[in-house]
């Protein structure tokens, strides 16, 4: 056994992971991380790359169930089950429908609303300690509308957002083509969040902040954890190898693969897994003022340091499925409709695993078996925007102090 009882384990090196570390470290902890692949190769290296704090409504919205059923028809649309999937999916489903109900869909938008603030305060904090105020863009986001119908129904959607005191303006016409040319006109609305930031790209940002952590102290470990237990001063984390360590504290930030580790413990967390699919374009391929977002087709194009990237939609299909590219290609063959002067040529596909819960709250908390062995992952869409507000909420649980928010809607057994 090797032993670190003065250090404490982060099982995950993607940016949830990072952003833990980092918060400790500010602290005084020393963290070792221990990672199975690649330093932030999973849904950190090919996501949208947006800090989307003005992104507080839950996929489990009464406005999504409606349009389910059309969307799960084209198995290349927005929203995709594989048949054979649907069996073992089928329990969170009926979870995903319970958040829907007005009630809960209430309590999510108010603790999603909490969490985002948190998370722009602290990644505020976090960038300019970090050195990564370089690689944020503050350009907005434009979601665009294909119809009046189509506008009209995301109207209560915007009304919650005013609610929670997010600044947005409606477009049209000049104002539209003002923030982005080149748009087909059959998207004569849009919605304009000028708040919105973008990173330069996902993969960059968080190998910078990785840099960082490991300047700062850390160390890390190439192995694959097949169990957490809690021991005697901390916790014990077993590999695949036979080999074991144990550490003061340990906090499992592994994604989509975290659901397994937390069954271990015995924590029953209905964690499911989206496949998430983008296409990353040359630099040039347009130009592209800010992020844009399709609602109504389920995906954005952002523009990156390395090129714009199209991509999103959500097909719930678990880990071992071999991936479909169909869906790739699907949407950049829209892309190219809604921005007649995209060059499609040269483009480079990806596919990554996002770790969803069935209420789009992230699990952030303390397992039962231990509150030496916390809880970082699920965080859906929002990984990237939400890591430093959960790295901070960790660093408080470990330190025995109230966090800055209520976290009762993030616990592991709130379902």
């Amino acid at each position: 056994m090797s032993t670190h009882q003065n250090e404490i384990a982060i099982v995950g090196a993607g940016i949830i992971g990072l952003a833990t570390a980092f918060q400790l470290q500010r602290e005084g902890r020393r963290v070792r991380l221990i990672e199975r692949g690649g330093v932030a190769e999973g849904a950190s290296y090919g996501n949208a790359g947006a800090f989307a704090f003005s992104d507080v409504m839950p996929l489990a919205s009464p406005g999504i169930l409606r349009k389910a059923p059309k969307w799960l028809l084209d198995p290349l649309g927005p929203l995709s089950i594989p048949p054979a999937y649907l069996p073992r999916i089928l329990p969170w489903l009926l979870r995903f429908w319970r958040a829907s109900l007005p009630d809960r869909f209430a309590r999510s938008i108010a603790a999603q609303s909490a969490l985002m603030r948190l998370s722009a305060r602290t990644m505020d904090s976090m960038a300019v300690d970090a050195g990564l105020t370089g690689r944020i863009r503050a350009d907005g986001n434009l979601q665009l509308y294909e119809s009046e119908a189509e506008f009209a129904a995301s109207l209560p959607g915007w009304a919650a957002r005013a609610s929670e005191g997010i600044p947005f303006e409606h477009v049209r016409g000049a104002r539209l083509a003002e923030l982005q040319p080149g748009l087909s006109p059959r998207f004569p609305i849009g919605t304009f969040t000028p708040h919105w930031q973008t990173v330069d790209d996902p993969y960059h940002f968080a190998m910078a902040l990785f840099d960082r952590v490991m300047a700062n102290g850390a160390t890390i470990t190439r192995a694959d954890i097949v169990a957490v237990d809690p021991a005697e001063g901390g916790a014990r984390l077993s590999f695949a190898d036979g080999g074991t360590l144990q550490a003061s504290a340990a906090v499992i930030a592994g994604g989509a693969w975290s659901r397994a580790l937390a069954a271990k413990l015995g924590d029953a967390i209905p964690l499911e897994t989206e496949r998430g699919y983008n296409t990353t374009l040359p630099p040039g391929a347009f130009d592209l003022k800010r992020q844009l977002t399709f609602g109504g087709h389920g995906f954005v194009i952002t523009p990156l340091s390395t090129g714009i990237r199209v991509g999103g939609a959500v097909e719930l299909g678990g880990l071992k499925r071999a991936p479909n590219f169909a869906r790739s290609k699907a949407m950049l063959e829209k892309a190219r409709a809604f921005l007649p002067g995209l060059r499609v040529e040269g483009g480079k596909q990806w596919m990554g695993f996002r770790p969803s819960m069935p209420d789009t709250l992230p699990v952030i908390g303390r397992s039962k078996a231990s509150p030496r062995i916390l809880y970082a992952f699920g965080h859906g869409h929002s990984g990237l925007t939400q890591c430093a507000a959960t790295g901070a909420i960790v660093a408080d649980l470990l330190a025995g102090r109230a966090p800055a928010i209520d976290t009762g809607p993030f616990r592991p057994d709130r379902f």
